[in-house]
């Protein structure tokens, strides 16, 4: 396949695949796609450590990176615990919730360190994001992705110095013209049916908007793509290229524990939801008690980025540890109705482009009666 995106970053398919696990990084690459690590929950140290393991493992082939460049995450006070940070009346409603339907709570000694360290892990303001970017660009990445917000121009142009493309996940045509002037050389278009943090328009008509407003810069069209037909209708309406990201979550080399695979493999389209509770952002992520929580007429506001995720960490936990499947959720797109078992992130790629190949040429066929 040859699109503007391929010859681009020399790689044999359009297909790229985000993931916050360094194992589908360099699986997909190594299939001829690209892969994009998602390093917003990272600190610099241990970015450091998956980008030096993706380098031995991707077989000479191109990757990404993918971090959050925000201005309205807050930053978080010096010298003070993450967990005496946090608004007791959030704190208390979901652990409450929680020991009201009998979920353990953790050991309090364990609670007190492990919120130190997730705390650092959540690297979503300005300086914490340069501080990944520097690490990143002692790398061989190809490509360098902002979430949530037009990045500095400095940074911008740092990564442009090097030869680097840019590239920017965005929701709106609003928003896609802000990053094409900041000098943004890719637009990844993401329709409201992906996972995470997501706008409210939908793929079908976003990509096309997106690919006419911004036309020439090259577009990836993303929110809803995990088979052959999904992809063949992206090109279609203008992108060159397609970003997918819950698709890879069935795969044997994800990031996901046994007891969260069994949750994604049994939810419908229906189960990603948008909620708040997850980063304090618009978020979709896989319907749970969690979810309903945070839904409820009586809960609190959400925290701000990244409070809510700081937040979040003990429930999480909490739920992992109790193995209680109804109350785990996790960042998921509404193609999680398409996956039903475990595969290999090149299966999922090589039937993607047969069942394209299949929508081809089905295409053809009605075109020429």
């Amino acid at each position: 396949m040859k699109t503007r995106l391929t010859e681009l970053f020399g790689i044999d398919v359009p297909v790229f695949a985000f993931s916050h696990c360094r194992d589908v990084v360099a699986a997909t690459s190594r299939a001829g796609g690209m892969g994009v690590l998602g390093a917003a929950w990272m600190t610099p140290a241990h970015l450091e450590q998956e980008l030096k393991w993706i380098d031995e493992h991707v077989d000479g082939k191109p990757y990404g990176v993918d971090m959050v460049f925000s201005a309205t995450a807050a930053d978080l006070p010096k010298g003070k615990s993450p967990r005496k940070i946090l608004p007791k009346e959030q704190v208390e409603f979901i652990n409450r919730l929680m020991d009201e339907d009998g979920v353990p709570p953790l050991p309090e000694e364990e609670v007190t360190g492990w919120y130190e360290e997730y705390a650092r892990n959540l690297s979503f303001t300005q300086a914490e994001s340069e501080a990944l970017l520097d690490v990143a660009l002692t790398h061989p990445v190809r490509f360098v992705v902002s979430a949530l917000g037009v990045a500095p121009a400095h940074v911008i142009s740092r990564v442009r110095e090097r030869s680097i493309p840019m590239g920017a996940l965005i929701g709106s045509a609003r928003q896609a013209k802000r990053q094409v002037e900041a000098g943004v050389d890719v637009i990844i278009a993401q329709g409201s049916e992906a996972g995470g943090h997501t706008g409210d328009i939908a793929s079908m008509v976003l990509w096309p908007e997106i690919a006419d407003a911004v036309a020439p810069v090259p577009v990836l069209a993303a929110g809803g793509v995990g088979r052959g037909r999904q992809m063949a209708a992206a090109l279609a309406l203008g992108a060159e290229g397609v970003w997918c990201g819950t698709i890879w979550l069935g795969t044997v080399e994800s990031e996901l524990n046994p007891e969260m695979r069994e949750v994604l493999y049994a939810a419908s389209s229906s189960d990603a939801v948008i909620t708040y509770g997850y980063t304090g952002k618009p978020c979709r992520a896989l319907r749970s008690k969690y979810t309903d929580a945070w839904a409820r007429a009586d809960a609190p506001a959400p925290l701000n980025v990244p409070l809510q995720s700081i937040l979040s960490g003990e429930p999480f936990r909490r739920a992992e540890r109790a193995r209680r499947k109804d109350w785990m959720t996790y960042s998921a797109g509404q193609v999680v109705g398409q996956i039903h078992g475990p595969t290999t992130v090149k299966q999922v790629i090589y039937d993607m482009l047969d069942e394209y190949v299949e929508t081809s040429e089905r295409m053809q066929r009605i075109f020429e009666g």
